[in-house]
């Protein structure tokens, strides 16, 4: 019979054994989140992890069983990189996952997230790119089909517990039906900003093309901007809805909020993110977040939004080579500046007034 003492002494030879074979984790100083990627016969086609991939370039590859595909790591740099599949749900869930994987200690890590959106030309341009401040839930709440609005109502959308569209005081945006709406940290956001506010983005005849129907921003070059983004798993078009998110994200950030973007992820990996934070695998101040437009929320005049569909689905998105371009250019100097200068930026977060090189 094994006494008492001796079941204690093998348990603690195991548990040393263990602990000499078991690698410490990583520690990973940038995580770069992306959300879809082509990828056909086993060959990467293009998407938003291509040029991560090939220009960083990210040459180690990671299983990364719990996801949709495996992890790109660059062991120099620390930089990981994570194609989370579209929509709020596998965005959450994947990130989550990352959160958890023993491999890793994010516990110092940036997060930020590079993807593709369609764009309010009130705001922007097709290629433009955006740094957000918020991001805001676009499926949280409840709906009237179309044929069944009030004459009234200027949208079917209302937010739960509330019985008009926009009904003031806004609920909490952090209550018990969920998370509608997440302030990124300003002084980081501002400190990307500042960095890339001058990057030279990709132009040509066909994205000239795409902007002349347009007017005021959505008719100028690319440019670097701060604004903010609607998340749905729908894909959404024209006047109506866009007039709906317009409205939408100020209503859920006391009036602080200006509808760029519209995509679909952001508000799945904030959620992730801030349970990670909760159990101290993640820094919720340290997120960045920077959507591309490679469509236009609105049609050029003269056409319907089924019209607009039906183009797309046939033709593509107009300036999707082009926000993808974009991305690359603005986020990669900002993943840089972190990663390479991590004897500041690990126990400290950067701000504008306070610029890392």
């Amino acid at each position: 019979m094994i006494t008492a003492a001796v079941a204690v002494m093998v348990a603690l030879m195991f548990e040393t054994a263990s602990a000499e074979t078991v690698p410490p984790p990583l520690e990973v100083r940038v995580v770069v989140v992306t959300t879809w990627e082509v990828i056909r016969g086993g060959k990467d086609l293009r998407g938003e992890l291509y040029a991560w991939k090939t220009r960083w370039p990210l040459t180690s590859e990671l299983p990364f069983p719990a996801g949709v595909r495996p992890l790109l790591y660059d062991p120099d740099r620390h930089v990981l990189a994570i194609l989370t599949g579209m929509a709020t749900a596998r965005a959450s869930a994947s990130i989550m996952a990352l959160g958890l994987d023993p491999r890793f200690d994010l516990s110092h890590a940036y997060w930020l997230l590079a993807g593709t959106a369609g764009v309010d030309p009130k705001v922007a341009s097709a290629g433009s790119a955006a740094w957000e401040r918020y991001v805001v839930d676009g499926d949280l709440g409840q709906e009237i089909d179309a044929r069944d609005i009030p004459p009234d109502w200027p949208t079917g959308i209302l937010p739960n517990d509330r019985i008009t569209p926009y009904q003031e005081p806004a609920p909490d945006s952090h209550n018990d039906d969920g998370d509608s709406a997440y302030a990124l940290n300003p002084a980081l956001t501002d400190w990307a900003f500042a960095m890339t506010r001058g990057v030279k983005l990709p132009d040509d005849a066909v994205l000239a093309k795409v902007r002349a129907a347009y007017t005021g921003p959505g008719a100028a070059p690319p440019f670097v901007l701060e604004g903010d983004g609607l998340m749905s798993a729908r894909f959404w078009y024209g006047e109506h809805m866009t007039a709906w998110a317009e409205r939408w994200v100020p209503y859920w950030t006391g009036g602080k909020g200006v509808f760029a973007m519209s995509a679909e992820e952001d508000t799945g990996v904030m959620q992730a993110l801030t349970f990670l934070d909760k159990a101290g695998r993640a820094k919720l101040d340290r997120v960045l977040m920077l959507r591309a437009g490679s469509d236009y929320v609105v049609a050029p005049p003269g056409m319907t939004a089924a019209q607009q569909i039906a183009r797309q689905a046939t033709e593509g998105l107009p300036a999707n080579q082009q926000a993808l371009d974009a991305l690359y250019a603005v986020a990669s100097p900002v993943v840089r500046a972190l990663a390479d200068h991590w004897e500041a930026t690990r126990d400290a977060t950067p701000t504008a007034d306070k610029a890392t090189p």
